[in-house]
């Protein structure tokens, strides 16, 4: 009778956990990927530009104006007695580091197809380092910011800011969460229904006049429409930033709290999401 030789396995294949599912260990794991990825975005950005790193600061500059002179000079909105030029700038460049990075995140599986079909590695690496990449182009638009507001206050002009202000590293990382939450939920539905793209675009569009970037939060003085602003996520991030930069504007911490819980509910279910999707996405995309 033959002996019975004792065999080893080398691999366990046992049902994924809840956290294993977000697959958070693995993108620990490859995160020199995520780096290799963030140096690449950002060298690629500068290829063949005529103005390079120029558009960064062009671009808040332009749009500041063209609200100085739609919303500032024709609809004469106000703005809490805050020189437009910095009420505008403090809103755009938030508010285009969101648009960027939830644009970018919501393109991953579209953009990455090629690169996703030939090898693996951590789907989740590339919007997050789309993400982080991203920063880049924000510190130059929030240099520009601080260059303007600086103008201001050697000209006189009485801008208070205060502690609240320390928020900001915060009020980034929330920003970065809600774009990578809500993209990566946007990503996996259009991967099947492609025309959901359109409907999204406009939407974020919109979404940008149910923020208050162009107008202070206490010009909406519905009660009603005011509770509806601050069900908006981005509603307590605009604020707090600005109530931190210059000392007006409306700051809450349970309106900053719920955006936070909205944000983390968002992000979760973003990545459950796109790991549910990417196991299928070359068939259908």
């Amino acid at each position: 009778m033959a002996k019975q030789e004792n065999t080893y396995w080398t691999t366990e294949i046992s049902p994924n956990t809840y956290a294993k599912g977000l697959g958070l260990r693995e993108l620990w794991q490859k995160k020199y990927l995520i780096w290799l990825f963030i140096k690449r975005d950002i060298t690629v950005q500068f290829k063949q530009t005529i103005f390079g790193m120029g558009w960064y600061f062009i671009s808040p500059l332009f749009t500041m104006f063209m609200y100085i002179v739609v919303f500032g000079r024709i609809a004469e909105i106000p703005t809490d007695d805050i020189p437009q030029p910095v009420f505008y700038l403090s809103g755009i460049c938030l508010w285009e580091y969101f648009s960027e990075c939830l644009s970018a995140a919501a393109g991953t599986f579209q953009t990455n197809a090629g690169l996703f079909g030939k090898v693996y590695f951590p789907r989740l690496v590339s919007p997050v380092s789309v993400v982080c990449s991203k920063l880049f182009r924000f510190s130059l638009q929030l240099g520009t910011f601080i260059i303007v507001y600086l103008l201001f206050v050697f000209r006189g002009v009485d801008l208070r800011p205060n502690w609240y202000l320390l928020l900001f590293p915060v009020l980034v990382l929330m920003i970065q969460c809600l774009a990578l939450g809500l993209g990566l939920i946007i990503s996996s539905l259009t991967t099947k229904y492609r025309d959901l793209t359109n409907f999204f675009g406009v939407f974020v569009s919109l979404w940008m006049y149910a923020t208050p970037i162009v107008y202070p939060l206490s010009y909406v003085t519905n009660p009603t429409l005011h509770k509806i602003m601050l069900i908006n996520p981005m509603t307590a991030i605009i604020e707090t930033f600005k109530y931190g930069a210059y000392g007006a504007g409306e700051f809450s911490w349970t309106a900053l709290g719920y955006s936070a819980a909205t944000i983390v509910v968002l992000l979760v279910v973003g990545i459950a999401m796109f790991n549910r999707k990417q196991k299928s996405f070359i068939d259908t995309i």
